[in-house]
């Protein structure tokens, strides 16, 4: 479908928990600069919601409150910026990344984009919507996707990643009003963010375990960068 891609093989268990945890740490921190109240800032309710579905420590998530939004001195400054180009075999990629230094982090994804092709601005943003993205599971049996996402005003939806989960796709600006809708027609939540999906993904049927492999040791090695936030690639399945 060529929204978010998945790693495969990942690290242990704990060291895959402790970078989500780190990338929810600095999604808390970006959101918190609208505020520190999450009833009056919905891009930070939505954060403390996912972080609250992983268990994320309480006292991390305060303290990424507080970085963010600047309480007690602890304010710290995180710059966004997406990259763009392609993988191996013209796979389009998109790379969003939360930093510090944006000197370091370009050079480093220089690198790591040697194997491809890194674009200039624009040059495959053209091939990717920017939607929002809610995975939800109905909470009782017979839940009707489609007409839930008419009701709580979705552009779209498709099968998620997880059984028996639907990836509802809304505009970016409907995120939290979708999110707040769904509940009350059948489906829970898991995750809602905003992202890229691609609008032509490269159907990889046909492709020798060579190709597979050099196009996911590409992809892996992008998102274990600890600047990465998200990796999109244009690749169905």
């Amino acid at each position: 479908m060529g929204a978010q891609w998945k790693a495969k093989g990942r690290e242990a268990a704990a060291n895959a928990k402790g970078k989500l945890f780190g990338r929810l740490a600095k999604d808390i921190m970006i959101a918190a600069r609208g505020g520190a109240d999450p009833q009056a800032n919905s891009r930070l309710r939505l954060v403390l919601e996912q972080a609250r579905k992983v268990s994320m420590p309480k006292d991390t998530v305060e303290r990424a409150i507080k970085k963010g939004a600047g309480i007690g001195g602890e304010s710290v400054q995180l710059d966004r910026v997406v990259y763009e180009g392609f993988a191996p075999h013209q796979v389009p990629v998109m790379v969003e990344c939360l930093t510090d230094n944006l000197n370091r982090t370009a050079s480093e994804i220089r690198v790591l984009f040697r194997k491809g092709q890194l674009g200039t601005s624009g040059s495959v943003a053209w091939d990717f919507d920017y939607l929002g993205m809610i995975e939800a599971e109905p909470t009782t049996a017979g839940a009707d996707a489609e007409a839930a996402a008419i009701e709580a005003g979705a552009q779209d939806l498709e099968p998620g990643s997880e059984q028996g989960h639907t990836l509802f796709l809304t505009a970016p600006t409907d995120l939290d009003l979708v999110s707040r809708a769904l509940p009350s027609h059948g489906f829970t939540v898991v995750s809602a963010k905003l992202g890229y999906k691609s609008k032509n993904p490269v159907d990889p049927t046909g492709w020798d375990a060579q190709k597979r492999e050099e196009v996911e040791a590409f992809l892996g090695a992008l998102d274990a960068h600890d600047d990465v936030q998200t990796v999109y690639a244009g690749l169905e399945g």
